[in-house]
Formats: C-alpha cells, structure tokens, sequence
C-alpha cells in the first residue's frame, strides 16, 4: 500500500543525504517534496502540515545544521516523528481482571469486520488465549452463517441464535453467559454494521455495550475507503468510545493515508492491520516498524517473528544439521517454499528487508513475483522421490517428463538443477570451512 509513498520518500531523502552541509533552503525545498507527497497519499491535511511543521522545526536546530551528516539527521527526525504520528496509546488488547473478557469489534459492512473477527481469535489463540465467537450481526444476510463457517474451519467455537427470535443484545448477554460456561479468556461480539453511519446503528451499539460492559470496543476500518475511514472512526469514537482500530486490506493499492491518519485525528490507537485474505494474515501494529516500512528502512523484528512462527523448531534443527552436512535436498527445498509460503507474498516479505525496496528495482518484478515460487514447486512435485534425493539422476528424458508434469519447459527444469547445484556446492565449502583447522579461511 505504502509503495508509492516510500519510494517518493526514499529518494527525498537520498538527494538531502548526498548533500555535505545543508541550508535552510534545501531543508524547506525537501519538506515540501514530502508535504506534497504526504498529500498525494491521501493524508488528512492538517496531519500532513503539523507533520512538516515539527520536522522543520527540529531540522533547523544547531545539532542538525552542524552536524557531519545532516541529511541523515534529518530522516532520523523524519523516523521519530512518523512514529509519533502513528503512536497514540496502547497498541495491545488489554484483558480484564477477570476472564472472559469482552472484545466489541464494530464497523461498517464491507470492512471485514466478520472476517476480522475469526482472524482476531486465531491471534488471539497463537498468545494461548482461547475466545469464544459471537454472532450478533442479525441484519447482513448470511453473517452468523460467514461467522460459523470461520469457526469450523479454524477450530474456534461460535455462539449463535435464530435472529427471527432474538435481538443482538440478547445474543451478546447470552453470548457472555456461553462464554463463562467455556472458561474461554476473551468472548469477541461481531455487531451490525451499515452502509453508512445511521443513529439506528448506533443505538444497537450503544445498546450492546451498556448490556455487556466490554473492556475493549474496537473498530474495523477499510484502508481503502481513504479519508472516509477517518470521518468513520471520528463518528464511531463519540458515540461508544473506541479503544482500539483494526485497519483492514492494508495490503491493498490505496494510497494508505488513512492509516498515517487515523489515529492522529481520532486519538484512538491502531491495534492490528489486515495484510491479506489468509486467516493468519492478521499483524499486530507496531508504530516504530510502520514508519520504518514507510521510509524503506525494512522490518527486521516483524521478519524474525514471522519465521519464529512459520518454521517448527524440530525442522530448523533437522535444517541446520542437513546444512552442516550438505545434504540439503529438494524435499528440504520444498519444506522452506511453504515455510516462506507462510509468512505472506513474497513482496511483503521482501519488504521487511532493509535496503530491499531499492534492490527489488533493480531486480525487477517478475524477480519477486509469487509466481515463481509456484513454477519451482511445481518443477518440485512432478519429481520422483529419488530425484528429489538424488538430482544427479535426472537425465534428459526425466527433465522432459518433469517439464510436462510442471506444465513449464525443459530449460526450466534445467535453470532449477544448475541453481540446486550451486547451492549444495557452497554447502559443501561452507561444511569444509567448518572443519577444524580450516576456520581461518572463513576470515580471509
């Protein structure tokens, strides 16, 4: 999402570094690339000139202005203060002294805000939190049945009733009351949305709020909706009192200036953002690793968490003695594409890496495009068992039928085994290397 915005930023930023000794005319000349920018993104207008306002400020200090290198002063200013504009309170769900307990998600139809709800509790479920799912949107065809389909799939219980013969302030009361019986720690209440903001719609929130006394009151807003978001979430705030947003489809093309927004005009902190369809595609939001996306300065925090997450520990050791070893084979191959699978696109993982946005420029898109990812693991499967263990075998007659079984070309086949076997010959070096006596020639 915030593409377009970075790469404006980035290269701001790279002609004020190139820079020896700065003037007040080059800071001026910059921020108003980046006020523009911040404008073009789609941020609110007062964000975008209290924003430059601070920064200019800061900038024009004596530490600054004298400093050795001041353009990289200046972005780390740049840094502190996106972050600030980001930051606004606490950006974790806080439990109640007593469990279960109550997470209100609210929001308008058409912000995932059901989807939102089961991502939530899988979440919620990796912390070793156990949530019970209420289905208390009684208006929007086919939202308690969205509710329980999520529920089954991810193994997570779901509580609902007849909406001919119920009110969703009853269904929340006797959601609770189910979710006290379960032991669960948080019960989260899927309420109603609208098209738009109605005082009907209000009224059922205020409603269900009074009725179950959530500690958490939380709002799914679209990404994509732009400043309408904002405007939401303003309105929303006044009337139940926020505590916390989820922004959804954060892996959208918006421009993204309703997140960098948001929680400056409301006051009301980011919690988690949508990154993707997947149920696990839920992140918790960090103001400081944001700004740092934004600035193309990488995430390497979120990165080591993601394959905390999507590598089993048993196969990182099984993996690193193969390694030792140099016996790494295409089945271990395999494993590490789903393992990478599992941490999101390859774009969004690339783009936790510092330094990779410029790279990814050189390199292309069709470098860091999924598909290639798929044709491998599909040159991959239509390998034998053997070939997978011993791709010395493959002759030209097996890379024809591989190539067909892949539905790619014989060259293809070919570029995967020259590639595996530079691979496994640097494993070896590198296991040599290893060997007493030969350490010294890892420092030459």
């Amino acid at each position: 999402m915030f593409e377009s915005l970075t790469d404006k930023l980035t290269g701001i930023f790279q002609r004020l570094s190139s820079k020896g000794r700065l003037t007040e005319k080059d800071v001026d000349e910059a921020l108003s690339l980046v006020r523009r920018s911040l404008l073009e993104a789609d941020v609110n207008f007062r964000v975008a000139r209290d924003f430059v306002a601070r920064i200019r400020e800061r900038a024009l200090g004596a530490d600054v202005m004298q400093s050795l290198t001041p353009g990289q002063q200046v972005v780390k200013i740049v840094h502190e203060e996106l972050t600030a504009v980001l930051s606004g309170g606490d950006h974790k769900l806080t439990p109640g002294s007593r469990p279960p307990t109550v997470l209100m998600l609210v929001g308008l139809q058409g912000s995932g805000k059901t989807t939102t709800a089961a991502k939530l509790a899988l979440a919620l479920r990796r912390q070793g939190h156990r949530s019970l799912l209420v289905a208390a949107d009684l208006r929007r065809p086919a939202a308690i049945q969205q509710l329980e389909t999520l529920g089954r799939q991810l193994d997570i219980p779901v509580f609902s009733q007849d909406p001919k013969t119920t009110t969703p302030v009853k269904v929340a009361q006797a959601g609770l009351r189910h979710g006290e019986q379960l032991g669960v720690q948080w019960v989260i209440v899927d309420t109603g949305g609208r098209l738009h903001i109605d005082d009907e719609l209000m009224q059922e929130l205020e409603a269900i709020k009074g009725a179950v006394s959530p500690k958490e009151i939380v709002l799914v807003v679209d990404a994509m909706t732009g400043q309408d978001a904002v405007n939401a979430a303003q309105e929303f705030h006044r009337r139940v009192s926020l505590t916390g947003l989820i922004v959804s489809k954060l892996d959208g093309d918006a421009r993204g200036g309703a997140a960098l927004s948001i929680t400056r005009v409301t006051g009301v902190p980011i919690k988690f953002v949508g990154v993707g369809e997947r149920p696990d595609a839920l992140e918790p939001f960090y103001p400081d690793r944001m700004a740092s996306r934004i600035l193309g300065m990488g995430d390497v925090l979120s990165l080591i968490e993601k394959a905390q997450q999507a590598v089993d520990q048993q196969q990182a050791k099984d993996l690193e003695r193969k390694f030792r070893q140099a016996s790494f084979d295409f089945d271990d191959f395999l494993q590490q594409i789903q393992n990478l699978k599992k941490m999101g696109s390859l774009a969004q993982v690339m783009e936790m890496v510092p330094g990779f946005k410029q790279m990814g420029k050189k390199l292309g898109a069709s470098e860091l495009d999924d598909s290639q990812l798929k044709r491998v693991e599909a040159i991959i499967r239509s390998m034998t068992k053997a070939e997978r263990q011993h791709p010395e075998i493959i002759d030209g007659s097996r890379r024809r039928r591989i190539a067909r079984g892949s539905g790619t070309t014989a060259q293809d086949v070919n570029q995967l085994l020259g590639q595996f076997r530079q691979t496994q010959q640097l494993m070896r070096q590198f296991a040599r290397n290893k060997r007493p006596g030969n350490l010294s020639r890892l420092f030459r």
